[in-house]
């Protein structure tokens, strides 16, 4: 059940053909038991992550209450009050500059942002549009550019949503192009010294053989990451998520933490693949807010409860009416905080 992601100087130095070396054109085989490396100085877990106070929600509450709708300016408050991770799309011109004074803002506050990469080439399989960067090339120069804004400061980093599953369902040109990418994002994100890093896995409606999904995690370079990532942009509940998150870092050896995506999975998602005619994973109706933002999650090998999905933007105009991807939707976002629990 894939799903859409969309939302609205350094130079390149590694060679592609030389960070490419020793890929193979066959699937990924089944991991070796052995553990994932940790071997690395990594900066500790925040203790509070960063709320964007110029956020799409903080600016609708005070248009509702401008409006005298007061009752629906404190329910979306549930939103706005919560921190959520800052989505970057592209445009190599600006994303140094993006990156740093969304930082800058965090660390004015005393917390600690969360970011998302989401630019790689053939990022969404065409599900939702083309979208991302138009070469090998141009992606690490956009990566080196996102790094250069971190600046040392702590952050913690979403990679590349659906970039990995899709490698597993082999829907891009070159997989092995795609987990060299990855790979090298991984290390040139590492190399800030500040970030933490949690490479995308999809959700458990997506990839069912949780041991080939971590060999190619091994090859996307996972091992040196923080972690894996799931349930981005998406609806599954936290239990099971937790479970295969659990068969994942077991086939990694099982140490490997990973947090997990809770912003619109209060109850879950719906029961049905399609909803009047589009498919479920997309705008669907009845759902919730699940659980806010914590690195106290209480349960083994989470290090972090996010809401990497920000509520209440489209995941795309799949239905007459609906907003395009990324699109800022307050009816939806009033639906999920009304019904959060």
């Amino acid at each position: 059940m894939p799903r859409s992601f969309r939302r609205p100087a350094l130079v390149a130095g590694i060679a592609l053909t030389l960070l490419l070396s020793g890929c193979s054109d066959e699937a990924p085989e089944r991991p070796s038991t052995e553990t994932v490396s940790a071997d690395r100085s990594v900066p500790p877990l925040p203790p509070v992550f960063y709320v964007d106070p110029h956020g799409a929600a903080a600016w609708q509450v005070t248009e509702w209450e401008r409006e005298g709708r007061a009752e629906d300016a404190a329910a979306l408050r549930r939103i706005s009050t919560r921190p959520t991770a800052r989505w970057l799309v592209g445009d190599s011109a600006t994303v140094t500059e993006e990156v740093s004074e969304f930082l800058a803002g965090a660390s004015r506050s005393g917390q600690t942002p969360v970011l998302v990469t989401h630019n790689l080439p053939q990022r969404d399989c065409g599900r939702q549009g083309e979208g991302g960067a138009g070469s090998a090339g141009a992606y690490q120069d956009w990566i080196r550019r996102v790094a250069a804004g971190v600046q040392g400061r702590p952050v913690t980093i979403v990679v590349e949503p659906g970039a990995v599953p899709d490698a597993v369902d082999r829907c891009v040109d070159d997989v092995d192009e795609r987990l060299g990418l990855l790979r090298d994002a991984v290390t040139v994100l590492r190399s800030t010294g500040s970030a933490r890093i949690y490479l995308d896995a999809g959700h458990p409606g997506w990839i069912t053989d949780g041991a080939r999904l971590a060999a190619t995690l091994r090859r996307a370079g996972v091992a040196e990451a923080d972690g894996f990532a799931l349930n981005v942009a998406n609806f599954v509940g936290t239990p099971r998520n937790v479970t295969y998150g659990h068969e994942i870092s077991d086939a990694l050896g099982g140490t490997t933490a990973f947090v997990i995506d809770t912003s619109r999975n209060g109850r879950g998602p719906h029961p049905g693949e399609t909803v009047r005619s589009a498919p479920s994973w997309c705008n669907p109706p009845g759902r919730a807010l699940g659980t806010a933002p914590t690195t106290d999650s209480g349960l083994d090998r989470v290090d972090a409860l996010l809401w990497v999905k920000y509520p209440g933007e489209s995941d795309g105009a799949c239905r007459s009416g609906e907003p395009e991807s990324g699109v800022w939707w307050p009816e939806y976002a009033l639906g999920l905080a009304r019904r959060a629990g």
